[in-house]
């Protein structure tokens, strides 16, 4: 089993796919990678030899935030919002949609499940 930027990454799946189990690597960066390795994109993950491998995870350490640091980025990033007290920090400190989706209904994901109010009968 591989292991690159501290994820194991599944062997029978084609290298294109099991680097998008990587956190911070999409479709886009997963190809780019295989195309600065010179991998070809059918070749699976246990058909890779070690040297592959470590080319990979060299490329991915020295060009790419994945996983913990773009994790810690992004917390980081909110965090400030939140502390400068802007809007988006607002709606984040809240629970509430950030990027101006409606709230009088739907909006169920980030409000978590209806509270009952009391006394609502009809």
């Amino acid at each position: 089993m591989a292991r690159i930027a501290g994820v194991n990454i599944p062997t029978a799946k084609r290298v294109l796919i099991a680097l998008q189990y990587i956190h911070g690597i999409g479709p886009k960066f997963a190809a780019e990678i295989l195309e600065k390795t010179g991998i070809a994109d059918t070749k699976r993950v246990n058909e890779l030899s070690d040297a592959e491998v470590l080319q990979i995870r060299e490329i991915i350490d020295r060009d790419y935030m994945v996983e913990g640091d773009l994790r810690r980025d992004t917390a980081m990033n909110i965090k400030r919002l939140m502390d400068l007290g802007c809007y988006r920090g607002l709606r984040h400190r809240k629970g509430l949609p950030v990027r101006g989706q409606r709230t009088h209904t739907n909006a169920r994901t980030r409000k978590g499940p209806a509270k009952a109010i009391a006394g609502k009968k009809k």
